[in-house]
């Protein structure tokens, strides 16, 4: 816990008027715009000194001109993949882009066509749904089992039942938002049989791989076997992990050719030619020397996550949230409480708290609520505290 002193996360910073989605979208979307916003997964701390630096470096040189993505940067993607999660990543397998969600639609269409279904485990961040459907692909939603005394599980029996001759895509979520799960190694072993067994390819959303708590590791699933990386495409980005998601940047690792091939033709054909300027250059910052910052938001992150759990305490068990092993959010069961879901976000909103309504992750999350903890301790304190006394 030594090294979040190093760093300063307890100061806040106003974030009004930068063009924040979390804050300038209050209005528009809670009728106040005096909530507290915990809803958009980004951070209310600063980024990274030397991500800040290399951007203000970057800045002052006047021209910003068309940019080269330079070798060094799939290099570092792949020695942090080997660092971090201990997988083996070749640089060349590493294709840049500009943010996931692009990634993953030219992935879908690369790998997919038209009125083919795309399976997707929920409750998920709702892109995961929607980008399949926008781009003319089935979705089939396999929910995942979602109790009250634990953490969501796969439900493979069903799930398998759903699954048609039709369906070609598998998008995992890992570690999945909202719940916070880290998947076992046993759980992605049977998730790995069952898309064997339907010839499934899987797309991989990995993107808060690096905010893990100890006791868990993260398992990239193309890491699993040579056969399941045949088979899976990784979608990741440092955007989540120094809180630099506005930068749009992002990579897919591809172990397989004749897929990284399909996915360079898409990739060009949509002219997607890489990061921006500032999003590289936050990129080869953060992954060159970010790391002792990552270690020290993951303390103040794991503290913040005490806090929380200890002050809704007793709420339960009218209102109940299993641990998360990763990710800086809090799925908040409410189905206890008897309320619509109309009627729970309204309760929140009139304290004053802006949340992400469970709904907005599939009908599964009906009944849920989603809390971003990384904020200030003390704006988090008061959040917490409002919304003991608007649910208690």
């Amino acid at each position: 816990m030594g090294a979040a002193l190093t760093y300063d996360f307890d100061t806040p910073i106003d974030r009004s008027h930068t063009h924040s989605v979390k804050y300038d979208r209050r209005q528009a979307k809670f009728g106040r715009a005096d909530v507290l916003p915990l809803w958009v997964a980004d951070m209310d701390f600063a980024a990274p000194e030397c991500v800040r630096l290399a951007l203000a470096e970057r800045a002052a040189h006047p021209i910003y001109g068309y940019t080269v993505t330079p070798p060094a940067a799939a290099e570092l993607v792949a020695a942090w993949q080997a660092r971090r999660h201990g997988w083996a990543v070749e640089p060349e397998w590493v294709l840049l882009g500009p943010g996931l969600l692009p990634l993953l639609a030219v992935a879908i269409e690369a790998l997919s066509r038209p009125g083919e279904a795309v399976a997707v485990p929920t409750p998920v961040y709702n892109p995961l749904t929607e980008c399949p459907e926008r781009l003319g692909r089935r979705v089939i939603r396999l929910p995942l089992r979602q109790g009250q005394t634990g953490p969501a599980e796969f439900d493979l029996d069903a799930w398998s039942e759903s699954l048609t001759p039709e369906t070609r895509l598998l998008i995992l979520c890992s570690p999945h938002n909202p719940h916070g799960r880290v998947w076992r190694h046993d759980e992605l072993e049977r998730l790995a049989q069952l898309c064997l067994r339907h010839d499934l390819l899987i797309l991989s959303d990995e993107i808060h791989a690096d905010l893990t708590y100890p006791g868990h590791r993260h398992l990239p699933f193309a890491n699993s076997s040579a056969e399941l990386a045949a088979r899976t495409v990784t979608l990741n980005s440092p955007g989540k992990t120094f809180n630099i998601a506005g930068l749009n940047t992002a990579y897919v690792i591809v172990p397989a050719p004749a897929q990284r091939t399909r996915l360079q033709a898409a990739l060009q054909a949509h002219y997607f030619e890489g990061p921006n300027l500032f999003g590289l250059t936050a990129l080869l910052a953060a992954y060159g020397e970010g790391e002792d910052w990552l270690a020290a938001l993951m303390a103040y992150l794991a503290d913040n996550l005490d806090l929380a759990l200890a002050t809704l305490a007793p709420l339960a068990p009218r209102v109940v949230c299993a641990r998360p092993q990763a990710t800086h959010l809090l799925w908040l069961d409410c189905r206890g409480l008897g309320l619509s879901d109309a009627e729970l976000k309204r309760r929140l909103i009139d304290a004053g708290l802006g949340l992400s309504p469970g709904t907005q992750f599939g009908p599964e999350g009906s009944g849920f609520m989603r809390l971003n903890f990384a904020l200030p301790r003390a704006k988090l304190r008061e959040a917490l505290e409002r919304l003991v006394a608007a649910l208690a």
